[in-house]
């Protein structure tokens, strides 16, 4: 078997799951028009842009987020389940396995991206072309991280169904990480600190500068160097429980 022919084949497989690909891309359109569109505040101002594209970047990240999570857990859990060696009959290497997975997160967590970007650009949501494409890019990035918290997730349970608690929880995440709506007082105080918050606050940079935005206007900013520091942050806790979770799987071996 290519290594292509399997991305086709898992990509496919992935994409026809009815509950990973509502998270991924159907509930973010869902939630982007319910806050986004058919709100009072959407046609605001804010940065560059409008509330619109602000809530439609945070729904974008929430989509993107939620598919590296999903396919690097369960990326986990085949290996640990023996799919890996199941494969390696086939011809196809351990190298290759981990980047057909790679590949594949980064399709599933472009869908969001793509959908959303452009149910916005129908709607309601204005910024200039530059933006929409830093915006759509640094999105992309900004999910990585979650790949490592989804593999943390697939090597502690091992079970799919952890997988999609995981990815459950992520809907918390999104609301404390400021991307469903606008947050303001003692809940962004706390949102700051949370991971899904920089993420966003990265996506949204070229919109806002770093403006926050609130229902009635602006209410503060996050300078460029508080937000990648929550990103590098939190991208270091995720990275240390997945060695300190392989470390005591290779020690039980």
């Amino acid at each position: 078997m290519s290594i292509t022919t399997y991305i086709l084949m898992d990509f496919w497989r992935n994409l026809r799951n009815i509950g990973s690909t509502f998270f991924i891309v159907v509930l973010p359109a869902v939630l982007y028009l319910f806050f986004g569109v058919y709100n009072e505040w959407s046609d605001f101002p804010a940065g560059e842009g409008n509330v619109s594209a602000w809530i439609m970047i945070g729904m974008a990240v929430y989509g993107a987020i939620t598919a590296t999570t999903s396919l690097a857990g369960s990326a986990a859990v085949e290996i640990q389940q023996g799919w890996g060696r199941q494969l390696a009959l086939t011809g196809l290497p351990h190298g290759a396995f981990v980047l057909a997975k790679t590949t594949i997160a980064l399709a599933m967590a472009l869908l969001p991206v793509v959908v959303l970007n452009a149910v916005a650009f129908f709607t309601t949501a204005q910024m200039p072309a530059g933006v929409w494409l830093a915006a759509g890019a640094l999105t992309l990035v900004a999910s990585l991280p979650f790949a490592l918290y989804g593999l943390a997730v697939g090597m502690l349970f091992r079970s799919d169904a952890a997988i999609g608690a995981a990815s459950g929880v992520l809907v918390i995440l999104a609301f404390l990480g400021n991307a469903f709506m606008p947050l303001q007082g003692v809940l962004l105080d706390i949102g700051r600190f949370t991971p899904m918050y920089g993420s966003t606050a990265l996506a949204r940079f070229p919109l806002s500068d770093g403006e926050i935005i609130g229902t009635a206007g602006p209410v503060g900013s996050d300078p460029l160097w508080a937000v990648v520091a929550n990103v590098v942050a939190w991208t270091a806790v995720f990275g240390i429980a997945c060695l300190a979770l392989q470390r005591r799987r290779t020690r039980r071996q």
